[in-house]
C-alpha cells in the first residue's frame, strides 16, 4: 500500500498505469482527504440529490433555492418542515422532493446512521445511502469520496470518470461501466484519486 500523502498517491497511480503520467505532471498530486465533520454530512447528500442528472450550473441555481428555503442551514428537521409542495416549488422534481424527505426521515431515526458512517465499511455506508428513496450507487460513491473522504472508491458508474479514463488512454469509443471495473484493480487503495484524475482529464479537454 503507498503512503497516504497525496504525492505517494500519484507516484503509484503512474506506476500502475504509465498514461496517467503526462497528466499527473500536469495537474500535481490529487488534493488530501479527509472526512467532513458529521454536522454536514446531511447537507451534502441532500446536494447529491438535487444534483443528479442535472448541469451543474441549474443544479446550483435549485440548490441555492432550497438552502434558502432551510434559512440558511439544511438539516432533517428544516427539510421535513418545508415539505414536499414547497420543496417543488423551489424547483426539485417530484422524485427529488420525495428522496428528500425520505432522506430527512432516515437520518432522524436512525436508518441512515450519519455518526457513525466514519467508522462503517464502504459496503455498509453504500447499503445504508442506496436504501434512501431516489439514492443509487453513484451517489454513495461520491458521498463516501467526497463527505468521507475515502481513498479507494472506484466510481465506474459515473461518465465523467469513463470520459477521463478513455481520453488518456486514446480509446475511440467510450470505455463501458462493466469493462473500466476490472481496470481498476491495479489501483485497489487509491481507486478515489484515479477517479479524480479522469476528472481532470475531461476538464483539461474541455478548456481546449
Amino acid at each position: 500500500m503507498p503512503r497516504p500523502d497525496p504525492a505517494a498517491r500519484a507516484r503509484a497511480i503512474v506506476r500502475a498505469d504509465p498514461a496517467f503520467r503526462a497528466l499527473v505532471r500536469r495537474v500535481g498530486p490529487p488534493p488530501g482527504r479527509r472526512a467532513a465533520p458529521v454536522a454536514s454530512r446531511f447537507a451534502r447528500l441532500t446536494r447529491s440529490v438535487t444534483h443528479q442528472l442535472l448541469a451543474t450550473k441549474a443544479a446550483a441555481t435549485i440548490h441555492a433555492r432550497v438552502v434558502e428555503l432551510c434559512e440558511g442551514e439544511v438539516t432533517p428537521p428544516a427539510i421535513l418542515a418545508a415539505g414536499h409542495r414547497r420543496l417543488r416549488a423551489v424547483g426539485l422534481s417530484n422524485a427529488k422532493a420525495t428522496a428528500m424527505l425520505d432522506l430527512a426521515e432516515r437520518a432522524l431515526d436512525g436508518r441512515l446512521a450519519l455518526a457513525r458512517h466514519g467508522a462503517m465499511s464502504d459496503s455498509d455506508v453504500t447499503a445504508e445511502v442506496v436504501a434512501v428513496r431516489g439514492l443509487g450507487v453513484w451517489s454513495a460513491h461520491m458521498y463516501l469520496m467526497q463527505t468521507l473522504g475515502r481513498p479507494d472508491v472506484w466510481p465506474t458508474g459515473d461518465f465523467g470518470v469513463r470520459h477521463g479514463w478513455s481520453l488518456l488512454h486514446g480509446l475511440d469509443e467510450m470505455i463501458t461501466e462493466r469493462a473500466l471495473g476490472a481496470l481498476g484493480e491495479p489501483f485497489a487503495g487509491v481507486r478515489s484519486e484515479v477517479a479524480w484524475y479522469c476528472w481532470r482529464a475531461v476538464e483539461l479537454e474541455h478548456a481546449r
